[in-house]
């Protein structure tokens, strides 16, 4: 990959860019990459290689917004699922179904990026299912808890 510091809207950024004569090629923007389809000098289509939110990236590569699933701070709309905030993998969860929780309660941990993070109810309620188990990695969006 060759790298090149680039400066957007006064804002360095250290990009590495992948072979380009390949369809679609790598580019990585602090660290976050991105898939990359050219067309003519325009670029065509950039997706994230990892679901994970990324750093504001210069103008032509952006990433593209996720779809529908929520992060665990803002659940579904029903209220009735806590989603992954990040992919990661699932540490010591704390509940079982039929547990009362109340807000700010820690479910589960969820290592990534080998940081431990704290996965807490966003409401209080009765745990109906655990969707994951201790081990399980699960991807930005996926189900860990139902409420009922």
């Amino acid at each position: 990959m060759k790298k090149i510091k680039v400066i957007v809207n006064e804002k360095p950024y250290e990009v590495e860019v992948g072979d380009m004569s390949i369809s679609p090629f790598t580019v990585v923007v602090n660290g976050q990459s991105y898939q990359v389809t050219l067309e003519g000098e325009q670029v065509q289509e950039v997706r994230p290689v990892a679901s994970a939110p990324a750093a504001p990236a210069p103008r032509p590569v952006a990433p593209v917004p996720a779809p529908a699933p929520k992060p665990a701070a803002a659940p579904a709309a029903s209220g009735d699922v806590l989603t992954a905030p990040m992919p990661g993998v699932i540490l010591d969860i704390a509940v079982k179904p039929g547990d009362k929780v109340t807000v700010g309660q820690q479910l589960c941990a969820l290592e990534a990026m080998k940081m431990k993070n704290a996965i807490r109810s966003p409401r209080e309620g009765t745990i109906a299912s655990v969707e994951v188990q201790d081990g399980q990695r699960v991807n930005y969006g996926e189900v860990l808890f139902r409420f009922s």
